[in-house]
């Protein structure tokens, strides 16, 4: 057997030492995102020890970008792309361009020539995909309208960086104040780039609409979950690969557009579903490989350019960011939302680091500001994100004199968190008054307020959101989320909030059950065994008449 096996060992190093910094960093109180940034220190370069391989761990990486990205379009449809492109495009060009002339500035300060400030500028202004997914999907906003808006600007600034990885090489001789035609290279350069993301996103709409759910749907009938578990992967990876291979488009955005066609599928949860494991694998590889970028001596070395970096990061463009989206009128939870989504950087800040080095556009101090600054932001931005769920946070009690507080909280109720498939289910099936139900999503929402049903708008993590519901009155709790790490966060919360109330919740396996009744539920049902308990009542019943 060979020993020399550098992709096995990045592998094993990576998620073993990101599971135990995780770990510790959770037992801190940390996020683990904390956890997973230091594994990737301590196997990086700049620490004794082992050294994992750098260029196969960005590969890795890669493959977690395309995965969440593919996830997300899932849930993206194009239809909510257009919905937000009136905000997301200005914004974003707006953002970009306040970033840039922020990054040139401080170079401008250190001596950089204008290339290298550009360049600086413009790493500095985009944000990191897989943070800010990650964020979004922890607080269950990527289908609400502040996460459309988030992630529509991200496709925005993602396309922005695309042009600008194309453009940058073509105009290098003009850039570093060389004599030459650049300007008719810069116009060249552009055309074509434009001409190649536009038949890429043709050939998706026209082709890939027909040819992806047509191709899912064939798999699903073949009866085999593996070989369907396996298109999915297939398509989500070579339509990524194919689009960066024959367009020139990134990884990520060539695998958002396949999830969005796939979306169209009635199979697309189930896409989502099989998907899931390999891309909370590979997004943890993503910041074990950020974090063995990481030289600590340069906070050392240069203190205070880098935090003008962080400054510009996480006030500047924040500020940029909120003072956007106020002006197109939106709520102030909305800006701070998105405010706090931009105030970091990641993937496309490294490739353009990379590029303005080996261009000699970006000095080499420039290059580690740049990745000082990622891995600082990516460091903070789990804090800005507490601030902004705390200044957005409703009151844990009710303000109201007794007399006007709503009955939900007066009176005896059931709790129902969760609107999807099975949520929907009980509220079809529920007789009766006293019914409210938890929901974030803001379509669901609309929805339940349509029927008349009593709504409370946010994530029943927080305990505050389930003394809103009324939960310190109420009956009976039913538990519809189906991600069973959440759902025994919500179990554990209301359990102190109200040590009577019978806690309903659903499962889907042994473990899940054992999971929950542990944590406080009092009945859990798991769908398999309520089918096979309805088959073996069938076969009890009187046969058909012949």
């Amino acid at each position: 057997m060979p020993h020399h096996v550098p992709l096995i060992a990045t592998i094993v190093a990576g998620l073993v030492l990101a599971f135990i910094f995780g770990a510790i960093a959770n037992r801190l109180r940390l996020p683990v995102l904390v956890g997973y940034l230091l594994a990737g220190v301590a196997v990086g370069p700049f620490t004794p020890g082992y050294v994992a391989d750098q260029p196969l761990a960005n590969q890795l990486a890669e493959i977690g970008v395309i995965l969440l990205m593919f996830g997300v379009g899932l849930h993206f449809s194009l239809k909510d792309l257009m919905a937000v492109r009136k905000i997301a495009i200005p914004g974003a060009v707006a953002q970009i361009l306040a970033a840039t002339l922020m990054g040139m500035g401080m170079a401008t300060l250190l001596g950089w020539p204008i290339g290298g400030g550009i360049v600086f500028g413009l790493a500095l202004s985009v944000a990191s995909t897989v943070v800010l997914l990650r964020a979004l999907q922890e607080r269950r906003l990527i289908e609400t309208e502040r996460g459309r808006i988030a992630v529509g600007w991200l496709i925005v600034e993602d396309l922005a960086m695309v042009l600008a990885l194309v453009l940058i090489p073509a105009v290098t001789e003009a850039l570093s104040g060389d004599s030459g035609g650049g300007l008719a290279g810069m116009a060249g350069a552009l055309g074509l780039t434009l001409g190649k993301v536009g038949a890429f996103i043709a050939l998706m709409l026209i082709v890939g609409r027909r040819v992806i759910p047509w191709v899912l749907h064939w798999t699903a009938h073949t009866g085999s979950r593996e070989l369907f578990r396996l298109a999915v992967l297939a398509i989500a990876l070579g339509v990524a690969f194919g689009s960066a291979e024959l367009f020139g488009v990134s990884f990520a955005l060539g695998a958002f557009f396949a999830g969005m066609i796939m979306s169209e599928s009635e199979l697309s949860q189930q896409a989502a579903n099989e998907t899931l494991p390999l891309r909370d694998a590979f997004a943890v590889l993503f910041f074990v490989s950020i974090g063995m970028l990481f030289n600590p001596m340069i906070l050392i070395q240069h203190p205070l350019p880098v935090l003008a970096t962080l400054a510009i990061i996480v006030v500047g463009k924040s500020i940029a960011a909120y003072l956007i989206v106020r002006a197109f009128k939106h709520a102030t939870g909305t800006a701070l939302t998105i405010s706090a989504s931009l105030a970091q950087i990641g993937e496309f800040s490294f490739i353009l680091a990379a590029l303005g080095t080996e261009l000699k556009l970006l000095p080499p101090e420039g290059r580690d500001l740049i990745l000082a600054g990622a891995i600082l932001s990516i460091l903070v931005n789990p804090i800005l994100f507490r601030l902004v769920d705390r200044h957005t946070q409703k009151p844990l009690k009710p303000t109201l004199a007794p007399e006007e507080v709503a009955p939900s909280k007066s009176a005896s109720c059931v709790v129902l968190v969760g609107y999807g498939r099975v949520g929907k289910a009980v509220t079809e099936g529920f007789k009766g008054a006293g019914l409210v139900v938890v929901e974030a999503e803001s379509e669901r929402l609309d929805e339940l307020r349509a029927r008349d049903i009593t709504v409370v708008e946010g994530n029943a993590v927080k305990p505050e959101i389930l003394i809103e519901a009324g939960l310190e009155n109420a009956t009976h709790l039913l538990v519809a989320v189906p991600n069973a790490f959440e759902a025994a966060t919500i179990v554990e919360h209301a359990r102190r909030i109200n040590p009577k109330v019978r806690i309903i919740a659903r499962a889907h396996s042994d473990a899940e059950v054992e999971f929950l009744a542990a944590r406080g539920a009092d009945n859990t049902i798991m769908g398999e065994r309520e089918i096979a308990l309805g088959m073996i009542a069938l076969t009890k019943a009187k046969p058909r008449p012949t």
